[in-house]
C-alpha cells in the first residue's frame, strides 16, 4: 500500500534533505512543496495548527525567529508565517490528515510505516 505525502520545506534545508532521502529509501510517495516558491495558503496553516500547536510549528531556532521583534515573537500570526516561512520549523510532512513535524528515523518508521 502507497500512502500520499505531502512534503513542506525549503531545498535547501538539510533536514529537509534527509527527510526526502529516509523517504525515497523506503519506497514512500510523496510530492515536495518549496514554501519559499510556493506560499502556504492560511487554510494550511490553520490545519497545522489545529493538528500539532504553535508550539511546535514555531522553529524558535531559526535566524529568523531570532531576528523578530519581541513583540513579534510574542505574537505569531499566521500572516507573519506566510510571509516569513522559515520561522517554521522543517520539514512539515503531511499525508490523511496526520501532520508531522521535524526529523527523526523513529518518528518516520511509524508515519510511512
Amino acid at each position: 500500500m502507497s500512502v500520499e505525502i505531502t512534503v513542506y520545506g525549503i531545498k535547501n534545508c538539510d533536514t529537509v534533505k534527509k527527510a526526502c532521502k529516509y523517504l525515497s529509501a523506503h519506497n514512500a510517495h510523496y510530492q515536495f512543496i518549496d514554501f519559499r516558491q510556493t506560499p502556504l495558503s492560511v487554510d494550511t496553516i490553520k490545519v497545522w495548527i489545529e493538528s500539532i500547536g504553535w508550539e511546535a510549528l514555531v522553529n524558535k531556532r531559526s535566524s529568523t525567529y531570532r531576528s523578530l521583534s519581541e513583540l513579534q515573537k510574542s505574537n505569531i500570526t499566521i500572516e507573519l508565517l506566510i510571509a516569513q516561512p522559515t520561522i517554521i520549523k522543517r520539514p512539515v510532512l503531511v499525508s490523511g490528515g496526520v501532520v508531522v513535524v521535524g526529523f527523526t528515523e523513529e518518528k518516520y518508521d511509524q508515519f510511512v510505516g
